[in-house]
This record gives structure tokens, sequence and C-alpha cells, in this order.
């Protein structure tokens, strides 16, 4: 039994993410490997804004992003994590002055940040959010979404082995509708429909990739789904141990959503499991969600959503662990 301790970042469109986590592997084939947070942190910098329109990062956007950055790599070299791995996804796949963000990093953390691909960002994703979920495997396949500020991954897979049978990624996430499509608020009418096409259309491609069909179970990640888990629950807090393998009915799922995409600003902003930097973006992420769940169930006939804490930063982890020194 061998324990390595390892950092990952996920930089995604709305937020920039670190773990830092004990991963212990059994010896052999002994079983799957174990992670035991050390220290999760959070930040909302948006590094994404305004990339849908300009293709380019914002300067004050990529200064938002490298000093988190350097706040992450204090916490990495305070708890001497052995092997770190910086992931970018969604926005700086489109970002045309990608390089000022790689040079940061790499000045900060001492790593290259990795552009990953939608395909790896989905598998990432997969085996964070199926590593650990309760319930194990049961329910093989699970179609797992992963619902950012850029885009939007579908996976299914088996939780058993961890092995991706099908995956796409697609252009739709939080920031990106609500800077395309919902600026007023509450959101209009037209608003909304224009962002439900967008995602329908994003649902109609990607159902040709991945069989939504085959889905036994359906399994959420990322800050929009918990989000709107927490909401339907009627959580006073951001509890991620009441959230994590929480199950809830299609319907309560719809009926949060809908709340949510509804609401101003302010009603969204006084709800106590909201995080201040997601105020402005989960209607946007809320419709999203409604979409997708009312899409898979419809194919597949499942009847309840599980929110999972775990994603693509305890993916990253738990591969870290797995390289050779």
């Amino acid at each position: 039994m061998t324990t390595t301790r390892v950092a990952a970042v996920d930089c995604g469109t709305n937020s920039i993410r670190l773990l830092v986590a004990d991963v212990t592997r059994p010896a052999g084939d002994g079983g799957p490997a174990v992670l035991v947070d050390v220290e999760r942190r959070m930040e909302v910098v948006r590094l994404g804004e305004g990339v849908d329109r300009t293709g380019a990062f914002a300067p004050a956007a990529l200064r938002r992003t490298l000093a988190a950055t350097q706040r992450y790599a204090e916490v990495v070299r305070h708890h001497g994590a052995e092997r770190v791995r910086f992931v970018a996804t969604s926005a700086s796949r489109d970002a045309r002055n990608a390089d000022e963000l790689v040079s940061g990093v790499r000045r900060l953390l001492g790593v290259d940040p990795e552009v990953i691909t939608g395909a790896e960002e989905a598998r990432l994703s997969f085996l964070g959010a199926t590593t650990g979920l309760p319930g194990g495997a049961a329910g093989d396949p699970h179609l797992v979404v992963d619902l950012g500020g850029g885009s939007t991954e579908l996976v299914l897979g088996r939780a058993d082995t961890g092995e991706v049978e099908a995956a796409t990624s697609m252009d739709v996430g939080c920031v990106r509708l609500t800077e395309r499509h919902l600026r007023s608020d509450p959101p209009t009418a037209a608003e909304v429909a224009a962002a439900r096409g967008d995602v329908a259309r994003a649902l109609d491609a990607a159902a040709e990739l991945v069989p939504l069909e085959r889905a036994a179970r359906l399994v959420g990640v990322a800050g929009t789904v918990t989000t709107v888990t927490a909401h339907a629950l009627g959580l006073a807090r951001y509890d991620p141990e009441r959230l994590h393998g929480a199950v809830l009915p299609v319907d309560a799922v719809l009926a949060a959503c809908a709340e949510l995409t509804a609401m101003t600003r302010a009603q969204r902003a006084a709800l106590g499991p909201m995080h201040p930097g997601r105020v402005d973006v989960i209607g946007a992420g809320a419709l999203v969600w409604a979409e997708v769940v009312a899409r898979v169930a419809a194919a597949s006939g499942t009847a309840d959503v599980v929110a999972s804490e775990h994603d693509i930063l305890d993916g990253t982890a738990l591969l870290l662990a797995r390289e050779r020194p």
C-alpha cells in the first residue's frame, strides 16, 4: 500500500479550484484507490468573461486568475504535495491568448498548465464523479454530466471498471449562455427561449454520439448542479456532506431549475446556499441542467438524479497518484 500527496488545480470558465489530497493505492490489484482530502479551495475568477464574444482572455480576468493561482501555489508548498497538475478547460480551449495563462502558471506554480480536450475533461470528470459515490457501481451504466461555465460534458461509462463508453462536450454552459442570451433581470421569456434553443440543438448533436437511452443512473457534477440540488433540498446553507450523493426525483430537479431561472438577481443572492460568484450565472446554469435532465429522463426512463461533489479535480488527483515517480 502506498500513499501519495498530490495537488490538482482545475481552471474553468467561471471558477478555479484546488484539491490537495492523499491518495492511497492498495498493492497489486487489491481494490480501488482511496482519496482523502487535505484541503479544497474554490474561487470565482470568471476567466472566460467575454471569451465567447472576443475570442481572448480579458486582462482583468487573467489578473484575477493568476492572483488565485499564486495563492494556491502557497497552499501547495505548505502541504508538501509531491505531484502537481494544472488543467484548464473550456475557455482556455477557445482563447487565442492562452499562452499568457500558460506562462503565468508556469512561473507561479512550476508546472505547465494543460489545456485539455473535451474528451480528456470527460474522462477525468467521470473518474472523479464515480469513485466513492454512494451506491458504487449500482445502476451501471452511469451518465455523468459536468456542467461548467463554457461547456457541458456528457460521459457514459461503467463505474465498476471506470471504462468510458461514449463522451462528448457541448459548447453550452452557465457563463456562455448568460452572456449570449440572459441579459435582463429577471430573464425575459424570449431570452429563455433563445437559450433553451441553444441547449436543445447541442443535445440533438450530443445524442448522436452518446446513447442517452442507455443511462441507468444520471449523475450531475459541478457548482450549478450542487447549487440546484441545495435549492431543491431547501438547505439554509451550502453543505457538501448533505449534497454529495443526494438523490432527487426528476420533477423536483426541474422545479428547482425553473425557480432559479425565473428569479431576479436579488432573489438569488438572498439564498443561503448561493455562492456570491454564482449569483449572476446560476439562472443559465439551471436552464442547461433542466434541459439535460428532461432529455435524459425522456430517453432512458430514469426517475432520479444524483448529485456528486466529486468531479474533474478528484479524477485528476487519482490519475496523478497512478503516475510513476
